[in-house]
């Protein structure tokens, strides 16, 4: 089925910005690796304005902007890597809106808008109401199969072709022109774009589904940590387990770990390990060049508290896991064994905090500045703690809500793997 242009005969238009690719009478012909079943015509290739009709949005000025305006403004920074729908949690406002500017920029739902300037090629579907587009993005309307038009921009050679047409010195720049002269292969029949589209937005419901799952358990983990953990200056939690009334004792982290020291290799042949930033684990440490003959690494064993010196303000915190054992690190990344008293999964908890490793890292610091935090500079960190049996509620509690939130975020992380697949074996 031929593909016909959306306002094919519609001139470019000021603000607008309108414009739309002519199309190319000798097209090439393709298949991809995996098909619904009943189809077999070539694949046939298109521009991308003979798809979507090509705008932008409306030179807004500062002055323009009020607080609490009905109508969010749209901006590229209004696009991000991760979403595939805009974020509407950022940005200026405007309200007061001749009707001429909302019926030329007033976003629709299931709008395609791309990234003009930046990091270009980015794109995002428009899912909310009162939005209104800024110059300088680009919003597609489709004129058909939307989902399809958005799912064939997200396989990866659009994003490529924007990055590789741009231009400008730091930061780069893409025109209308150029996203609506965007070509690749397309189905010629209208039905299997639409079940195309139609699998894919399914996917992408089952992925928001997670994601939004995810985020929720995130949310009452924060939640969690600011109840059942004093707030500075107090001696008792907002929320405790059954059975615990006594106040909660103010020690010295010193008083509960010692620094292991075992040497080990020396940088060339070491099996190395870091300690990633903002609690996410401690990990092999990938190499590009070979390390230092001269540098001492020493052995860190399972079950070690860990953290990063340069980055304790960062939180580089992580306790080693049993798959890592006998890795090692420089005393950059001091290890630590628990003594008797300390629950090594609460004394995690304790330290990820914010008003810990934050409020206590400045203090050492004298600045935010990084500066290394020393093991004795550690040790002589106040931690305030309940009794024994009460830590390990609270950190059971903590590590069974951690688990639940990481098999989540491998299911959604295995959920967009897949996807990726499809994408790559779905289109040309």
């Amino acid at each position: 089925m031929e593909q016909k242009t959306l306002l094919k005969n519609k001139k470019n238009q000021g603000n607008g910005g309108e414009t739309m690719a002519k199309r190319d009478d000798s097209v090439k012909k393709k298949v991809p690796e995996l098909r619904f079943k009943g189809f077999t015509d070539d694949w046939e290739e298109r521009k991308l304005g003979e798809l979507a009709l090509v705008l932008t949005g409306f030179p807004f000025k500062n002055e323009d902007f009020v607080d609490n305006g009905k109508y969010l403004v749209i901006t590229n920074g209004n696009i991000q890597n991760e979403s595939s729908t805009v974020d509407v949690s950022l940005g200026n406002r405007v309200d007061d809106l001749s009707d001429e500017i909302k019926e030329r920029y007033y976003l629709n739902k299931n709008d395609i808008l791309v990234t003009m300037d930046g990091t270009v090629g980015r794109t995002a579907k428009v899912v909310d109401d009162n939005l209104i587009l800024a110059q300088r993005v680009a919003r597609l309307v489709a004129n058909k199969n939307t989902e399809f038009v958005y799912q064939w921009l997200n396989q990866g050679s659009f994003f490529n072709e924007m990055t590789k047409v741009s231009h400008g010195g730091t930061i780069k720049h893409i025109s209308l022109n150029e996203i609506s002269n965007y070509s690749a292969t397309v189905p010629s029949n209208n039905i299997e774009q639409q079940k195309i589209g139609s699998f894919f937005k399914q996917l992408d419901d089952t992925i928001a589904l997670h994601q939004r799952k995810l985020d929720l358990l995130k949310e009452q983990k924060k939640g969690f940590l600011q109840k059942m953990f004093p707030k500075n200056g107090e001696k008792v939690p907002e929320l405790r387990f059954a059975g615990f009334a006594d106040d909660w004792e103010e020690h010295k982290v010193g008083n509960f770990l010692s620094e292991s020291k075992i040497k080990g290799s020396d940088g060339s042949v070491s099996k190395k390990l870091t300690v990633k930033l903002w609690r996410k684990g401690i990990v092999p440490k990938e190499e590009i060049y070979k390390g230092s003959s001269a540098t001492q690494y020493y052995i860190r064993l399972a079950g070690q508290f860990m953290y990063g010196k340069l980055d304790f303000l960062n939180q580089a915190f992580g306790i080693l896991p049993n798959e890592l054992d006998g890795y090692e690190s420089t005393l950059d990344s001091p290890a630590f064994d628990f003594k008797d008293g300390i629950n090594p999964n609460f004394f995690l908890e304790y330290v990820c905090r914010e008003n810990f490793y934050k409020y206590q890292g400045n203090i050492a610091n004298g600045s935010r500045k990084a500066k290394r935090i020393h093991a004795d500079t550690f040790f002589d960190m106040p931690i305030t703690i309940p009794n024994f049996e009460e830590q390990q509620k609270i950190g059971s509690f903590f590590k069974q809500l951690d688990d639940t939130i990481a098999l989540h975020q491998r299911k959604l992380d295995l959920l967009k793997e897949q996807k990726k697949g499809f994408l790559q074996k779905m289109f040309v």
